[in-house]
């Protein structure tokens, strides 16, 4: 297993694995996840913040969002809910789409699952991420995808070291 930072990276030929820990009770850090007020704080790479999220958060539901760019360019996604277990786990197709929610072809789909495991009064996040395709994770991981999780789960970190037991400070 990669460590960068506090990130753990695994890959398996079609799997991308991240397991960090983070000092917040579950509950907090799957509300973090599962709701636009949070993730308008820590959702995405610094230079590519959250800008546009609907999240409609149940089984079947979705989530359409966009992290806008430094020079104005846009990265539209789409998720769409298969399994929600609150405060344990959060299953999910993710998609690149257009602003209009359509699906891109050129892109891959991945199948996510994001568990929050009890540790020690903190959580700990572990996504695994599927591919359909080797050539597929290749290609995200050819992106950035390993730096800019880890970017990500950096502000995440600073996000939740807002609240003090799960109460904003």
């Amino acid at each position: 297993m990669k460590n960068v930072n506090k990130t753990h990276i695994e890959t398996t030929k079609r799997e991308f694995i991240l397991e960090r820990v983070f000092n917040a009770p579950r509950e907090l850090v799957f509300e973090a996840y599962s709701d636009c007020s949070h993730l308008k704080h820590w959702w995405g790479p610094r230079e590519w913040p959250l800008t546009v999220c609907e999240m409609d958060f149940r089984v079947g539901g979705i989530w359409h969002y966009c992290m806008s760019g430094p020079d104005g360019q846009e990265s539209w996604g789409k998720a769409i809910y298969h399994d929600i277990k609150e405060p344990d786990k959060i299953v999910y197709d993710d998609f690149f789409s257009d602003k209009e929610g359509n699906i891109s072809d050129s892109m891959p789909e991945i199948k996510i699952t994001v568990e929050f495991i009890d540790h020690d009064g903190k959580t700990k996040i572990r996504s695994k991420s599927i591919f359909k395709t080797e050539a597929e994770l290749k290609k995200v991981i050819e992106m950035g995808m390993a730096e800019g999780i880890t970017e990500t789960y950096d502000r995440l970190d600073e996000h939740l070291s807002q609240y003090e037991s799960g109460v904003k400070k």
